[in-house]
């Protein structure tokens, strides 16, 4: 669009003479004032999952700074990734909500991509009858549990059916909840990206 503008602009500069000073002029102004519109782009590389204030079963996302404080000035429509289902999600004053209903304790795995990177975090809401709770899960969690049981089960020979009974119950109650196999690595996989 803006390159057939310019084009129709010079050829109209060329048929009417504009002089050339006038010409640069405008051309160098417009493309300032361009690159000071697009200088202010807010980027959400920290987020937290809290229990949404003014609906009952419903979760809100927060815009967070490093440190855990609410980033007011993020305001504007964010794509979001929850539970691998795509969402665009309208933030205020570093608030957005989203709208699905939680009807039981459940894994929720919110990802956000920006020009920055990929930002996720993998949490555990516990529904209990009048709130929710949301856990975070940390990526450490998610390996040494699994890595432990192994481990225990390799030093103590006659650990290894009790450790086996253990991870089963591990992944039961994960993929009962709603954190896939593939969901499970990727978080992992997530983390382990940060850390480089």
């Amino acid at each position: 669009m803006k390159l057939v503008f310019w084009i129709a602009w010079i050829k109209a500069a060329a048929l009417h003479m504009i002089p050339m000073k006038k010409l640069v002029l405008v051309f160098c102004f417009i493309t300032g004032s361009s690159a000071f519109a697009f200088a202010d782009g807010i980027a959400i590389n920290h987020f937290t999952v809290k229990e949404d204030p003014f609906a009952k079963d419903e979760i809100a996302i927060i815009a967070t700074d490093s440190l855990g404080n609410i980033r007011e000035n993020v305001t504007g429509m964010f794509n979001f990734t929850i539970n691998g289902f795509g969402d665009t999600l309208h933030f205020e004053k570093g608030t957005a909500f989203y709208r699905q209903k939680i009807a039981r304790s459940t894994f929720l795995y919110v990802r956000h991509q920006n020009e920055t990177g990929t930002h996720s975090a993998l949490y555990y809401v516990y529904r209990t009858d009048d709130k929710l709770t949301p856990l975070h899960i940390s990526w450490v969690l998610l390996l040494a549990i699994p890595c432990a049981l192994f481990l225990l089960a390799y030093m103590f020979k006659k650990f290894i059916i009790f450790a086996i009974i253990i991870f089963i119950i591990f992944i039961y109650f994960n993929y009962h909840n709603g954190l896939t196999i593939p969901t499970f690595f990727e978080s992992i996989i997530d983390g382990l990206k940060r850390l480089v």
